[in-house]
C-alpha cells in the first residue's frame, strides 16, 4: 500500500511539473511570435495574393495608334502597378460620396472616390511570384505580406454595417481604372437600391475591394467586375433639400 501511495504522489508531482513546463513553453511561444489567438493579427504571417492579367499587344483601336508588343520585364512592371493599386484597394479602400442622380430633376450622377492610402509598386513587400503566358496575354500571380497596421485595416473591413456588393462597369480605352471605379458605383447603387425604398439623394461611406477585380475589353472600351465590402455611414433623402 505503501508503495502504491508513493507511486501515485510521484505521478501527481509529475503531472504537476510537466503543467508548470507548458505553460512556461506557452508563454515563450506567445513572446517568440509561434503562438496568436484568432481574431487577432498579432505576429500574424498572412500573405495576401492576386492574378492579374496583362495586354502584351496593346491594340486600343483604328483611332489610336497601335503600341509595339511589350516583353516580360514591362509587362512584370505593369502587373505590379496593378497589384499595388488593387492591394492598396483591399487593405485602405476609398472614402465615397454618391451623388444618386435623377433625370427628371436634372440631377448628374456622380461618384467621387478619396484613397485612404496606397501601396507604391515598389514595396518590397510585394512581389510577383508566377507567371504564364497565354496567346496575348500574360498572366502573374502576386503576393503582398501586410504589417501589423494593415491587419488591422483588413481586420477592420470585416466588423460592423460593412457588406458584400458586386458591381460591374466601363470606361475609355485610355482609363483602365475608370473601369473599376464606375463597377464601385454601380455595386454602391445596387445596395442602395436594395435596402431603401425611395431613391435618395446622395449616400457617404467607405467601400474597398475584396479581392482583384477582372478586366477585359469590350467594343474598344475598358470593363470591369469587382466585388467589394461597403459601409454606409450616412444616407440623404430627397425631402432634406
Amino acid at each position: 500500500m505503501l508503495k502504491r501511495f508513493l507511486f501515485q504522489a510521484d505521478i501527481r508531482i509529475m503531472m504537476i511539473q510537466t503543467s508548470v513546463r507548458m505553460r512556461h513553453l506557452f508563454l515563450l511561444m506567445i513572446l517568440w511570435g509561434i503562438v496568436f489567438f484568432p481574431g487577432t493579427s498579432l505576429f500574424a504571417q498572412d500573405v495576401l495574393r492576386g492574378e492579374v492579367r496583362i495586354e502584351l499587344e496593346q491594340i486600343r483601336g483604328f483611332l489610336v495608334e497601335a503600341k509595339p508588343p511589350l516583353n516580360i520585364a514591362e509587362a512584370r512592371m505593369a502587373a505590379l502597378r496593378d497589384a499595388a493599386h488593387f492591394f492598396g484597394a483591399i487593405i485602405y479602400g476609398w472614402s465615397f460620396h454618391y451623388d444618386i442622380g435623377e433625370r427628371a430633376r436634372n440631377i448628374e450622377e456622380k461618384l467621387e472616390l478619396s484613397p485612404l492610402g496606397t501601396i507604391s509598386p515598389e514595396d518590397h513587400r510585394l512581389e510577383i511570384t508566377d507567371l504564364q503566358i497565354n496567346g496575348p496575354y500574360i498572366y502573374l500571380w502576386s503576393d503582398y505580406r501586410p504589417n501589423e497596421a494593415q491587419h488591422y485595416r483588413l481586420a477592420k473591413w470585416k466588423t460592423g454595417s460593412v457588406r458584400t456588393a458586386q458591381g460591374y462597369g466601363q470606361s475609355s480605352m485610355e482609363d483602365k481604372y475608370g473601369a473599376l471605379e464606375d463597377a464601385a458605383r454601380a455595386a454602391i447603387r445596387g445596395m442602395l437600391q436594395g435596402s431603401e425604398r425611395n431613391r435618395p439623394k446622395e449616400a457617404s461611406g467607405f467601400i474597398s475591394l475584396t479581392v482583384f477585380p477582372r478586366f477585359w475589353m469590350d467594343k474598344g472600351r475598358w470593363a470591369a467586375m469587382g466585388r467589394f465590402r461597403i459601409e454606409i455611414q450616412e444616407i440623404r433623402p430627397f425631402a432634406v433639400h
